[in-house]
């Protein structure tokens, strides 16, 4: 890395609470900060791939105020936050008596906002760079927040997340209306209005639901 991780998160993200999720506190990008203006090209220069733990996206904050919600749906429970960012959905994972989380997510940088979060909200972070799509299931519980953006990526996890299903995983996730989510897999829990920000989506509250993944087609889903 041609930048130090937890220097630049430091010196670039204030802590700051989502909107949703009050009882969180991160490190995040606000407006004043420089972050939100970079070019890939300008985050190349650094080594910083494209800083997504730097906000609270509406599907991790819809997902995040499920667990806190209901934590049945991980107390005492293996869980996995896949694609987890700032860590945000496992830190509410943590909160809510899950009995072990790993925080997975394939940029390098995420172990480091993971660990800086978790000791903001006194738990203990267990992070992972690992790509395990595809892997067996490892886990009780899955978490995945708003990972249905690209075409190529859903392409890849739904089968997987299927196989997780049919294994005994109890696979949740949050989605705030991307184009390839898989609705017809899936069973609506909840909806929720999720403050946003207009620099990141095309309005200033997303509607976001949390699902459960089914193992096969849901008729009217």
């Amino acid at each position: 890395m041609k930048t130090d991780p937890e220097t630049f998160i430091r010196d670039n993200t204030d802590i700051m609470v989502p909107p949703h999720v009050p009882e969180i506190r991160l490190h995040l990008a606000g407006e004043a900060h420089e972050l939100w203006l970079k070019t890939e090209e300008e985050l190349e220069e650094i080594g910083l791939p494209p800083p997504f733990w730097a906000f609270a996206w509406a599907g991790g904050q819809g997902l995040a105020r499920h667990v806190l919600d209901h934590p049945e749906l991980v107390a005492g429970k293996r869980v996995i936050d896949f694609a987890s960012g700032s860590g945000l959905v496992a830190i509410a994972a943590m909160k809510a008596g899950a009995s072990c989380v790993l925080a997975v997510d394939i940029d390098p940088w995420t172990g480091t906002a993971i660990r800086l979060n978790a000791e903001l909200n006194g738990v203990d972070a267990i992070s992972s760079a690992r790509d395990i799509i595809g892997n067996r299931r490892e886990a009780d519980v899955y978490l995945a927040g708003d990972v249905f953006y690209d075409k190529a990526f859903a392409d890849r996890l739904v089968p997987w997340f299927s196989d997780l299903v049919e294994e005994g995983a109890d696979v949740l996730v949050g989605d705030p209306g991307r184009a390839y989510c898989p609705r017809d897999r899936l069973e609506m829990l909840a909806t929720y209005q999720v403050p946003v920000t207009r620099a990141l989506e095309d309005s200033e509250v997303k509607k976001t639901t949390v699902w459960r993944f089914a193992g096969s087609s849901v008729s009217g889903g």
